[in-house]
């Protein structure tokens, strides 16, 4: 796993929401901070209570997982164009128009995934002050399950180009103004973004993480200039008495596309081969320092850091061989942690490599927060120079040795630093099982949660 440390874009109590409250459902009181340094500060956690669940079982998990806020969004998207789908089926509408919504369908797919737009829709919903109301403050905050328009928009392309296929076939067999070679690029396409969406699929997605990565991109990529070719042929096939020319300067398609292609080209301009630093931290991991006026470190100065611990055949290339640089593309693009400035007080709960992200934060001093990071032997792993920083930005830090104290009931010791630290909401970076595990736990107890998507 690697993570990038230091770069940031950026940084209550409000009443509690009735819905999701923080700290106002703790079911037992803890021993004094004071008391507790005596020990280990989790000491006890274990004999005291959880607060009940908020909602029965059946509604809490249609609401938190069969509904979470990414597949809302999902549906939200898909059934719109279905319903859009339905209408044009019936109509009968010809291939160019069919053809207009299928471009349509692609082009929010991938400006969903352009990390301009992904940048100003997460400056736009965490620029929400602090004073507002906690619900919309909470509500901003969701701002980074937009994954969900993106796949709501790619699975429905299909569809499209299914009716698109079969319109421009019935045309080309009754001879009315498709050509052979739109049909032919038709179904071409359809085959590459039926690769694409199968390989998207969650369970193929983590089985096949590498095959994955090839064929989005590649296919992706070849799928695109295939769909200049039909927006291009399609535009031919019907453009009447005008020129070539002129009929794709007014065609709506034919500028989806100019934009489409713009946003997949922006990100390749920025790359760079960038020399850095390496600082072994352990035979675990490792830190690079790089310097580019891209991007920025927490305390201003220009340059990166990135922290690469052993969890691949990638990630151990690297800590074995020790690059002397690596190229950087495109822009630093907003994360789910980016909503912690919505926030007054936040609760961060890292495992392992889950420190990475946090760090910008612990280390701009500009976030209230408490930090609980578990880990198996911190300080062999990732080495005393980031443990030590880390617990000089964060001196309240709770830092657990999994290794020395065994593996916890991790919602319920979170549970223990919610009560002592009263926050308005708890972050999460952890694998996927634990993060679900920890976010589903929390939310259900009307505790406010955020924590990685791994829909997509």
């Amino acid at each position: 796993m690697s993570s990038v440390v230091p770069v940031s874009f950026g940084n209550a109590s409000l009443p509690f929401s009735p819905a999701e409250t923080v700290g106002s459902q703790t079911s037992s009181k803890t021993g004094s901070l004071t008391d507790e340094k005596l020990g280990n500060p989790w000491d006890g956690y274990e004999d005291e209570e959880m607060p009940e669940k908020v909602q029965p079982r059946l509604v809490r998990n249609m609401r938190l997982q069969a509904f979470s806020i990414y597949r809302r969004l999902f549906s939200a998207v898909f059934i719109t164009n279905m319903g859009i789908f339905i209408s044009y089926a019936i109509k009968g509408y010809h291939s160019q128009k069919i053809a207009l919504v299928t471009v349509a369908s692609i082009f929010i797919a991938i400006l969903m995934r352009q990390e301009l737009v992904i940048n100003t829709l997460f400056l736009t919903f965490c620029s929400v002050p602090k004073s507002w109301p906690f619900s919309i403050r909470k509500t901003a905050a969701r701002v980074y399950h937009l994954g969900g328009i993106h796949s709501g928009a790619a699975s429905p392309a299909v569809v499209w180009l299914i009716l698109l296929a079969v319109q421009a076939t019935r045309e080309r067999v009754n001879n009315k103004g498709t050509s052979t070679a739109t049909v032919a690029f038709t179904y071409i396409i359809l085959f590459f973004l039926v690769g694409i969406v199968l390989f998207a699929y969650p369970t193929l997605r983590i089985k096949h993480h590498d095959a994955f990565e090839r064929v989005h991109r590649f296919l992706g990529w070849t799928a695109t200039a295939f769909v200049w070719a039909q927006v291009v042929l399609l535009t031919n096939d019907y453009k009447g008495d005008k020129s070539l020319g002129s009929a794709l300067v007014h065609s709506a398609a034919f500028w989806l596309m100019i934009i489409l292609s713009s946003s997949l080209v922006l990100p390749w301009t920025h790359l760079r081969d960038v020399p850095v630093n390496s600082v072994v931290l352990s035979n675990h991991a490792v830190q690079l320092f790089g310097h580019t006026p891209f991007l920025g470190l927490s305390n201003g100065k220009p340059g990166f850091s990135i922290i690469i611990s052993q969890a691949g055949d990638w990630t151990t290339e690297m800590i074995t061989n020790l690059p002397k640089e690596i190229y950087v593309r495109g822009i630093p693009t907003c994360g789910a942690l980016r909503i912690i400035p919505l926030f007054r007080r936040v609760l961060f709960v890292a495992t392992g490599s889950g420190i990475a992200p946090f760090m910008p934060h612990i280390m701009s001093g500009k976030v209230d927060h408490k930090l609980f990071w578990m880990a198996p032997n911190t300080r062999a792993t990732f080495g005393d120079p980031l443990v030590n920083s880390l617990l000089e930005n964060s001196p309240e830090a709770v830092v657990y040795d999994t290794r020395k104290h065994g593996k916890p009931d991790i919602i319920k010791i979170t549970n223990r630093f919610i009560d002592e630290f009263q926050p308005e909401c708890v972050c999460v970076i952890s694998n996927q099982k634990l993060t679900e595990k920890v976010i589903y736990g929390l939310r259900s107890r009307g505790i406010l949660a955020f924590g990685a998507i791994f829909d997509s």
